[in-house]
């Protein structure tokens, strides 16, 4: 059985050649360093409705009565948008236990967001566009963690965009293995500190939503309501005030253990990360390090302290 988080990609991302005009979009990082550690399920839209490789190229259209139709450049009155549409809604209910989407930036299928938009007559308008797929795709799954490659470069949005992945991929598992208010309210524990760290405000609101549980007689629906919450919350990465916040608070946790001079250094460590002058990986290597001296049942449930797999490197990266 694959274990792995399981992730849609757009194909040219992986190294295939099937752009429009013969090449790809191989991404580094996505194919070198997470493809070990998940496992990803390619899809070209374009070459799924039967687009050649290469081919004219597409562009987003606005229409005179506001419709955004996806058309080829040399020929604006050939249009595709239905075929699109008809393989999105065909293929998007194939994809609904996905654990996240990474799609080809400024693409008239896959782009996310700022995709150029033109008028009939050719003129370039606005890049306030997605593509006709990945907007289809976010308008059914809207829980779903869905980024795309350029915005993968910048390490806050790349760590963000991974921490949601490996936590919509285990509350899956938890549905998978057969829904239960325990195991819910299991999961819900040991997210606290991470969603702390997301955002104050929707980890207050999220908590008495989940202490209704037992006022939902179908468990399948507040699982859905709740899944749409978290990852609402998770989707705001985390501040460097919100992390330190939860690290002060872990802090707390070791009062009795430590002596005067650890938790002086424990502090200044904190505060320098607040400061900016050391990142994140500091306080919490060292509060790891007291975690295994001292061991505490809740501390150690918690998803803070490994979101993801350490050899993503990812919290290295960010301050």
């Amino acid at each position: 059985m694959n274990n792995q988080p399981v992730l849609g990609i757009s194909g040219c991302l992986t190294g295939s050649a099937v752009r429009f005009d013969g090449g790809h979009k191989r991404m580094g990082f996505v194919m070198d360093a997470l493809a070990k550690e998940v496992t990803f399920k390619p899809v070209c839209p374009e070459m799924a409705i039967g687009l050649p490789v290469p081919r004219p190229a597409l562009r987003l259209v606005k229409t005179p009565v506001g419709d955004i139709r996806m058309r080829f450049t040399h020929a604006p009155h050939d249009d595709v948008t239905d075929k699109m549409a008809d393989f999105a809604a065909q293929y998007l209910p194939s994809i609904a236990n996905l654990d996240g989407f990474i799609v080809c930036a400024k693409s008239p299928s896959c782009g996310m967001e700022r995709v150029r938009i033109y008028d009939e007559a050719g003129n370039r308008g606005a890049k306030e566009g997605s593509g006709t797929f990945t907007a289809a795709m976010m308008a059914r799954y809207p829980w779903l963690p869905v980024e795309e490659d350029g915005r993968l470069h910048d390490p806050v949005l790349r760590e963000n965009f991974i921490a949601r992945v490996f936590a919509l991929h285990e509350l899956n598992a938890v549905r998978a293995s057969g829904l239960t208010r325990r195991a819910l309210l299991a999961y819900h524990s040991r997210y606290k500190l991470q969603l702390l760290a997301h955002n104050q405000a929707g980890y207050r609101e999220i908590g008495p939503f989940v202490a209704s549980m037992h006022e939902w007689k179908d468990l399948d629906a507040f699982f859905e309501a709740y899944r749409e919450k978290l990852m609402a919350i998770l989707k705001q990465p985390a501040s460097r005030k919100n992390h330190t916040n939860v690290l002060m608070h872990i802090q707390g946790y070791f009062r009795d253990q430590l002596n005067a001079r650890q938790r002086l250094e424990l502090r200044e460590v904190i505060l320098h990360y607040r400061a900016g002058l050391l990142p994140i990986l500091a306080p919490l290597t060292l509060l790891k390090h007291y975690l295994a001296e001292h061991p505490d049942d809740y501390l150690l449930t918690q998803n803070y302290f490994n979101p993801y797999p350490d050899e993503l490197g990812l919290r290295l990266a960010i301050a």
